[in-house]
């Protein structure tokens, strides 16, 4: 009996070890990719307030991860999301349809693609969209509020469909609590209470929340361009895919 007792002790203990050891990989694959030096000043000038290590670990991308990016904007965390999953993983850097309308409107995300070998551009409509592979992650950037302007069931719906069982769906946006949907096309926020409920109703599971993005300075009432010093609260949320 006290030879079982203590190899279960022990197996206890190497499971432990073996959780910690991924996040630390996890962690040091982030800062690795936060600190390439292929990144643009512009983005790098933005980490103080971005904090990407720390979001790109509570978020749990991890080398070899496949992840679908909604909405990457200039790609500062394409780059980051790239560097982290490693050569054996994959970034899908998803853009909406009017942007491929415009003149040139795909050129600087089609020029980053090209700089890495595992980013592929797909141009979609996020409430219906597939992949052709299932992905471990979704990862949407201040997005969300206007995103919550359309189809944003649609869109959810379609995010859980895309995942594997098990999969994660990270949101981080400009906060506006107790607003609900009434600050997205106004101040362009949203309330993160919203968020949770919305993207419950799709299926998922509330994992976990972070503060990391928390300005104490931020009145919460106002366009984040006009919040004066400093750079707006902005909340986290890693939801996960039952299976």
């Amino acid at each position: 009996m006290k030879s079982s007792i203590l190899a279960g002790i022990a197996g206890i203990a190497l499971a432990v070890s073996a959780a910690g050891a991924a996040q630390a990989e996890t962690s040091a694959a982030a800062v690795a990719a936060v600190a390439d030096a292929g990144r643009p000043a512009a983005d790098t000038a933005r980490d103080a307030d971005r904090k990407p290590g720390e979001i790109v670990s509570f978020a749990g991308v991890k080398q070899g991860d496949i992840v679908a990016e909604i909405a990457p904007g200039g790609g500062y965390y394409t780059r980051i999301l790239a560097k982290t999953v490693g050569p054996q993983g994959h970034v899908y850097a998803m853009m909406p349809s009017f942007f491929a309308s415009r003149p040139g409107g795909l050129d600087a995300i089609n020029k980053l693609a090209e700089e890495y070998g595992n980013v592929t551009v797909v141009v979609a409509d996020f409430a219906d969209f597939t992949l052709e592979k299932p992905v471990d992650l979704v990862w949407t950037t201040e997005n969300y509020h206007d995103m919550a302007n359309g189809n944003i069931a649609g869109i959810n719906a379609s995010v859980f469909k895309a995942l594997k069982p098990g999969g994660i769906y990270f949101v981080e946006d400009h906060s506006a609590p107790g607003t609900g949907v009434s600050a997205t096309s106004t101040i362009h926020r949203i309330d993160p209470a919203a968020v949770k409920e919305q993207v419950a109703a799709a299926g998922f599971k509330l994992e976990a929340e972070s503060d990391l993005l928390v300005n104490p300075a931020d009145p919460g009432n106002i366009s984040p361009r006009d919040v004066k010093p400093g750079v707006s609260t902005k909340f986290a949320l890693r939801f996960k895919k039952p299976g």
